[in-house]
């Protein structure tokens, strides 16, 4: 389980907590987290139990459950499992179940007036074979043209990040294509391209897909210090030069600017998909128009 040490004086006892799934479990995972993110005055020791794919494992699972429930704390258990045989042993445990798919999947039916599959593993399994391609694509181009090691095929990218050094680009453009399928190319902001707010040479052509990290220099600073402690490049002099030229290149060239100081890289990627799809909506010509 991975867990987070209680608060000195902290009067609430850890609550174990299990995130359940006969696929991968990210889903269970990641809508659980959202709800037990409400609570920080709690502190959770949380563990992910994935591919629950037959009824026998999901009773060795119940029986886990159950014995975590002896406990001094009742846990709680989030699943998104598909599977109804799977589901409705899950729900025979002592440890009360919120069961996300049961949650919804029944109205969803209802509304559309037919029955759904109920199969394990569409969601984040291979299922749409096009889709699942489209997202190797993507990472293979993201890893191609992370930190501006090639241009080749630049004009293919659908988004471009630029950013100073450890702004948080590399990440964003994994979780882009991962996640999404969206080709992107991310480019280091140096001091020769600091010099002027001209945008850099090899992207000058693409400023309609540019988009531009920013940060704090307080950030900027910490995480470079990790990496080289004690450096000029890590300095808040350094930092504060490095961000006050490229938001002056941003602003010229009124880039779309995302501060990931205080951002996760789901909330940075849905702000660049948010721009991405008002500028696409502003591109295209209105109905009735020629």
């Amino acid at each position: 389980m991975s867990s987070a040490a209680p608060p000195p004086g902290d009067e609430h006892p850890v609550v174990p907590v299990f995130f359940l799934s006969d696929s991968t479990g990210i889903s269970a995972e990641l809508m659980g987290r959202a709800l037990l993110l409400q609570f920080p005055d709690r502190t959770f020791e949380t563990e992910l139990i994935p591919f629950i794919a037959s009824v026998e494992t999901a009773r060795e699972v119940v029986a886990k459950l159950d014995e975590a429930a002896q406990g001094p704390v009742m846990p709680l258990a989030f699943t998104t499992a598909a599977s109804t045989e799977v589901r409705e042993v899950l729900l025979t445990s002592k440890v009360p179940i919120i069961d996300f798919f049961g949650m919804h999947m029944d109205r969803v039916e209802e509304l559309l007036g037919a029955p759904g599959v109920r199969q394990a593993r569409r969601l984040h399994g291979v299922g749409d074979v096009r889709r699942y391609n489209d997202r190797m694509a993507a990472v293979e181009f993201a890893i191609e043209h992370d930190d501006g090691q090639t241009f080749r095929a630049i004009e293919r990218a659908d988004v471009i990040l630029l950013a100073p050094s450890r702004c948080g680009k590399t990440p964003t453009a994994m979780y882009l294509a991962l996640q999404h399928g969206l080709f992107v190319a991310n480019y280091p902001l140096v001091d020769e391209d600091l010099e002027t707010t001209d945008l850099p040479r090899p992207v000058r052509d693409h400023a309609d897909k540019c988009f531009g990290l920013t940060t704090t220099v307080t950030r900027l600073s910490r995480v470079r210090q990790e990496r080289r402690a004690n450096s000029r490049y890590a300095s808040e002099e350094q930092c504060r030069y490095e961000l006050r030229q490229a938001t002056a290149m941003y602003d010229r060239h009124r880039l779309p600017t995302v501060d990931t100081s205080a951002a996760s890289v789901e909330e940075i990627a849905a702000v660049v998909l948010q721009t991405l799809t008002r500028l696409r909506r502003s591109a295209s010509p209105r109905r009735g128009t020629r």
